[in-house]
């Protein structure tokens, strides 16, 4: 791994349609994948992976056919999934109790870390990914196109596939803002106007605000990007979702 992969990281977003990963690759990098942190060892995930040409086309729009989607040659769609652990369980006449939200919560812990260990691996094997956010957007319709049993849902998603050119570094707050020492650090509202400042003049950002017609970058988020209106309806979504899944009773 080169010195300064984690300083100089970026997500990328689109891929070169002449270059395609190997299937050799691929597995090698889920394998190695496989050896992320993971509840009791349970490894409470399961990854599907879609490369089928007609497969994708018919995923990308529930992924409101980004262009990170659309254009990537492999899509992993991971899932936090306690239905193979449960039906170990049950065969072995052993009681399991795992149709609960601690378990739920359990499995989604082990699928993002090992989606985030996916990441990295394929990054440092030269590959560009993208997380797909829209996979909690559309967690039901996922479900259903992907046939994903009881006791397993999505909840991330990446892209992957060889960059099609220089990638770009997006800004970050500095470190003061995400680190505290020893307990949670007061902050007075300066202080956190200004922890938000380079956010608030990265180029980019300040195009959002004046192509919005918004005040200021908040505004941008609460009123456009991640409105209280589409939080909630999600919300309501993915709680039915849980309980159809046998998470919720």
């Amino acid at each position: 791994m080169e010195k300064d992969y984690f300083a100089s990281r970026a997500t990328v977003r689109a891929y070169d349609p002449e270059r395609h990963i190997s299937d050799e690759l691929l597995d090698s990098i889920l394998e190695r994948a496989m050896r992320a942190p993971t509840t009791g060892n349970m490894q409470l995930y399961t990854v599907i992976v879609t490369r089928d040409p007609e497969r994708k086309a018919a995923l990308t729009p529930l992924h409101f056919n980004q262009p990170a989607s659309t254009g990537a040659d492999v899509i992993l769609t991971i899932c936090a999934d306690f239905n193979r652990f449960t039906r170990w369980c049950r065969l072995s006449d052993a009681d399991a109790g795992y149709d609960n939200l601690l378990s739920f919560l359990s499995a989604m812990t082990d699928a993002v870390i090992v989606a985030q260990q996916i990441v990295t691996i394929a990054e440092t094997e030269g590959l560009g990914t993208c997380y797909l956010g829209t996979v909690t957007y559309n967690a039901d319709k996922i479900s259903e196109l992907l046939n994903l049993p009881e006791l397993v849902v999505p909840v991330a998603c990446l892209s992957l596939g060889y960059p099609a050119g220089p990638t770009v570094q997006c800004e970050r707050l500095p470190l003061n803002a995400v680190v505290h020492r020893e307990q949670y650090r007061p902050d007075s509202d300066e202080d956190v106007i200004e922890l938000f400042r380079t956010k608030e003049e990265y180029a980019p950002n300040k195009q959002f605000v004046a192509e919005n017609g918004k005040a200021n970058l908040a505004q941008v988020f609460t009123d456009i990007r991640y409105p209280r209106s589409l939080n909630e309806s999600v919300s309501k979504m993915l709680v039915q979702h849980l309980r159809d899944k046998g998470f919720l009773s």
